[in-house]
């Protein structure tokens, strides 16, 4: 075995339980790092959608060649997993899924305890230098530290998200000096930097149930609704994680801008009404302190920059009637410059890896050497944020333990 992460864990813990006798070979000084700072800290497990046509529909061209692995081990098999070794999970919006101590090294935990209980050999500080092969078989892999050999080899290094948590595409170059065929690594679920000082201002802020969008060849291209976190680089969050290709794909028309409103399921006419009634309970406010009632928490600061500098010290009663007019437009439709997606140190998940047709999907096998088995990001398959990164792992590290 070589990685201890999400699905090298659980492949060596399945395989393990089987009573083969298995060895872990792990570069980092702990296994699971890149498992613990998942979910930001509070790993998302997975993604509660149980209709497997649904859930694999999240997977784009891959859905079809997923079924056969998915179908052996699904969401029901890891909310069963986790369950039974005690990290009771939770289910929040859009179905993500977090152990209900909202703390992902619980899962490190849990995942190293079931792969000791099960005889695992684990050997961190052990990166692989090379793996040797003969006659369509691994024969040997070779460390700083020794050879190594075995029947079966799993292959669970990761891909190339993070690396300083050791993703640093190891995996791609082994596979590729292998003679298997890996499409170049993107980062594809990433949050974007922007040039806009008054974003940068509120990191840390979250917005919920916002709508972006984006612009390019001065025209709306598209909208997304969502949760949006603000951060010292730009902007990230589920939503703009989960259409992050599509706004790479924008700059090949050239700049691209975006509006954020902070009201979309209120029309104009509404907000303003709105806005009138905390004008007529607040008449003595000063307006920066009125509002902070009518935004979401952390953002006034931010805002008033958008503002007349004038605005903010003034009394409410003093507002005209065309300065809330255009605050309010300005609350629906917020400005800002996309510079560009943040690379593969900010990336939740790259794309990239080795193509699935060359793998055996019934089994994690490669095609190309029998008793070889390749899990997690190391295969290329695009998904999107939400815990079915996740779960991709959880679902080739078992098939690989149980057929390996």
């Amino acid at each position: 075995m070589i990685g201890g992460g999400a699905s090298g864990l659980m492949a060596a813990g399945v395989a393990g339980a089987r009573g083969k006798k298995v060895l872990l070979l792990e570069k980092n000084k702990k296994v699971g790092e890149k498992l613990r700072i998942t979910g930001g800290g509070r790993c998302n497990i997975t993604n509660n959608t149980l209709d497997l046509r649904t859930l694999l529909a999240r997977y784009g061209d891959a859905e079809q060649a997923l079924y056969s692995s998915y179908s052996q081990f699904g969401v029901k098999g890891t909310f069963e997993f986790f369950e039974s070794l005690d990290p009771p999970l939770k289910t929040e919006a859009n179905n993500r899924t977090f152990p209900q101590s909202e703390n992902a090294l619980d899962v490190v935990k849990v995942l190293e305890k079931y792969c000791k209980e099960n005889g695992v050999t684990i050997l961190t500080n052990t990166p692989v230098e090379k793996i040797i092969t003969e006659s369509a078989l691994v024969t040997k892999i070779v460390t700083k530290g020794g050879a190594y050999t075995a029947k079966s080899i799993i292959l669970a290094t990761g891909g190339i998200s993070h690396p300083e948590t050791g993703s640093t595409g190891d995996g791609f170059k082994f596979l590729k000096d292998l003679g298997h065929t890996i499409a170049s690594p993107t980062p594809s679920i990433v949050p974007i930097a922007v040039s806009d000082l008054w974003v940068k201002s509120l990191a840390g802020v979250t917005a919920q149930s916002i709508k972006i969008n984006f612009f390019a060849l001065g025209k709306k291209q598209f909208s997304k609704s969502g949760s949006l976190l603000f951060t010292h680089f730009g902007l990230s969050g589920p939503l703009i994680l989960n259409c992050a290709k599509d706004i790479a794909d924008l700059f090949y028309l050239g700049a691209v801008t975006g509006t954020i409103d902070l009201f979309p399921k209120k029309d104009f006419n509404i907000v303003e009404a709105e806005l009138i009634g905390l004008f007529d309970s607040n008449k003595n406010k000063i307006f920066k302190n009125a509002l902070k009632e009518f935004v979401p928490p952390g953002m006034p600061s931010g805002l008033l920059t958008l503002m007349p500098s004038v605005l903010a010290e003034k009394k409410v009663h003093s507002i005209t009637k065309e300065e809330r007019k255009t605050m309010i437009h300005l609350l629906k439709a917020l400005p800002f410059t996309v510079e560009g997606l943040m690379g593969f140190d900010k990336a939740v998940v790259a794309d990239g890896g080795v193509l699935i047709n060359e793998i055996d999907m019934r089994t994690m096998q490669s095609k190309k050497y029998k008793n070889l088995y390749v899990t997690g990001d190391l295969l290329h398959i695009t998904r999107p944020s939400g815990g079915y990164s996740l779960q991709l792992c959880w679902t080739t590290g078992y098939v690989a333990g149980i057929n390996s």
